[in-house]
C-alpha cells in the first residue's frame, strides 16, 4: 500500500507553513527592545538513513531574557517586542537556523528552577506525529541541575546542548532514529 498526504506530517507540510514566520526573533530590534545575548542556532535535520530532510519544520518556544514566557494582548498580538516563537523551514540541504536571545532559566516541576532552553517541535515527512525535545545552552550552570535534561540518560544528554561554533554561533542538529556517527536526539512524549 502506498503512502497518502492523510498518513503523514509531509511532503506537503512545507506548502501551507512555509510563509506563516521566519527564523529571526530579534530582527529590527534594538537591545532596549529586545534585551539579552543575542545567538544564532543553526544546524541541520537528519533522518534515520542519515540523509538530510529538506522539507522539515521546526517550531522554537522560548522564555524572554528574564525567564519569562511572552504573552499576547486582547488583540491576539504579542503584548511585547520579543514573541518567544518561530517556525523555521529547513533549506535544500536540510539546514535550518534561527536568531534570537539567550533565554532566562524558568520555574519547573515541584519550584526547581529550569536551565535556560529553547522547546522545539520538529515535523517532517514519514512522522504521523512530531517529534518533541529541547536545545540548551553550553557552559549554563543550570545545566546540571535542570531536571527535564537530567532524567536523559547521560550517554544521550549532549544531544540536547547546542555547541559553540562562535561568540554568537552555536550548532544543533536533529537527528531522528541516529545510525552511525549520528547520535539520535533526545524527543520528549509530552
Amino acid at each position: 500500500m502506498f503512502g497518502t498526504p492523510s498518513q503523514t506530517v509531509g511532503p506537503y507540510l512545507r506548502i501551507g507553513l512555509e510563509w506563516l514566520d521566519g527564523g529571526d526573533l530579534i530582527k529590527d530590534a534594538s537591545t532596549t527592545e529586545i534585551p539579552g545575548k543575542r545567538v544564532t542556532i543553526r544546524g541541520k535535520v537528519i533522518d534515520g538513513n542519515g540523509i538530510l530532510v529538506p522539507d522539515a519544520v521546526l517550531e522554537f518556544w522560548q522564555a524572554d531574557a528574564n525567564g519569562v514566557f511572552p504573552t499576547l494582548d486582547k488583540d491576539g498580538k504579542p503584548a511585547r517586542a520579543f514573541r518567544g516563537f518561530a517556525r523555521v523551514c529547513t533549506d535544500a540541504h536540510g539546514g535550518f537556523a534561527l536568531k534570537t536571545i539567550v533565554p532566562g532559566a524558568v520555574a519547573g516541576p515541584n519550584g526547581q528552577t529550569q536551565a535556560p532552553h529553547i522547546a522545539v517541535q520538529v515535523a517532517m515527512r514519514g512522522l504521523l506525529k512530531p517529534l518533541h525535545t529541547r536545545v540548551y545552552f553550553p557552559d549554563a550552570p543550570a545545566n546540571a541541575s535542570d531536571p527535564l535534561l537530567n532524567a536523559v540518560p547521560p550517554t544521550r544528554r549532549a544531544t540536547l546542548v547546542a555547541q559553540a561554533e562562535a561568540a554568537d554561533t552555536l550548532t544543533w542538529n536533529v537527528v531522528v532514529q541516529g545510525v552511525g556517527d549520528h547520535a539520535e536526539t533526545a524527543f520528549f512524549d509530552f
